[in-house]
């Protein structure tokens, strides 16, 4: 028969994770969270988490926000559905501006009954410490992508695209440009499919 649906957050004594419980008629079915966290680099954050176990898990919607207080959905990773071994996850938040930014998991069941997670945070610097090129998004991409960058100090810049047999295809940027996080975008319209 079916029960009511509820939520409860329990934290393991043992090993300090938090644990996000959903009960039917009185079964415990948990998605366990044992870790959530975040780093920076250049003008993009990485967050990083982990579940010791999942029941009907469909997946995490990753949410950010500027305040720590109104919350925006910036992507989603599926779940394993079921698991009783530990999952890793991933998610890369690119193209950020200079700022503080705050982001929660929203773990969302098979049924649509969701749970939240701890918030993390993490900040871009205004000037990156390393020149550094990062991956274009998205990948792959039809017909544009954008490219991102960023530059210790003004720099003089030239982003070539070439294609697999090294012929240049495309000269994005070929000028001085100040320190600071910089992207391009790619348009790839009338070049043909394939690698570049």
């Amino acid at each position: 028969a079916n029960g009511m649906w509820g939520t409860t957050n329990t934290v393991n004594p043992r090993t300090g994770s938090t644990a996000l419980f959903i009960t039917s008629a009185g079964a415990p079915l948990p998605v366990e969270l044992t870790s959530f966290t975040s780093t920076s680099a250049s003008n993009s954050i990485t967050l990083n988490w982990a579940t010791a176990t999942e029941v009907d898990n469909y997946g995490f919607e990753v949410e950010r926000s500027a305040d720590n207080t109104t919350f925006t959905k910036v992507g989603f990773v599926a779940g394993a559905g079921n698991s009783n071994v530990q999952k890793q996850y991933s998610f890369v938040d690119g193209n950020l501006n200079a700022g503080t930014y705050y982001y929660r998991l929203k773990q969302v069941d098979t049924d649509g009954s969701f749970e939240y997670s701890s918030v993390v945070s993490s900040s871009i610097s205004e000037t990156p410490a390393t020149f550094s090129l990062e991956q274009n998004y998205p990948n792959p991409f039809n017909p544009s992508t954008k490219i991102s960058f960023a530059l210790a100090k003004d720099s003089d810049v030239k982003l070539t695209v070439f294609n697999t047999l090294g012929e240049e295809v495309a000269v994005l940027v070929n000028s001085t440009l100040t320190a600071g996080n910089h992207s391009v975008d790619f348009n790839a319209t009338n070049l043909t499919s394939g690698l570049y």
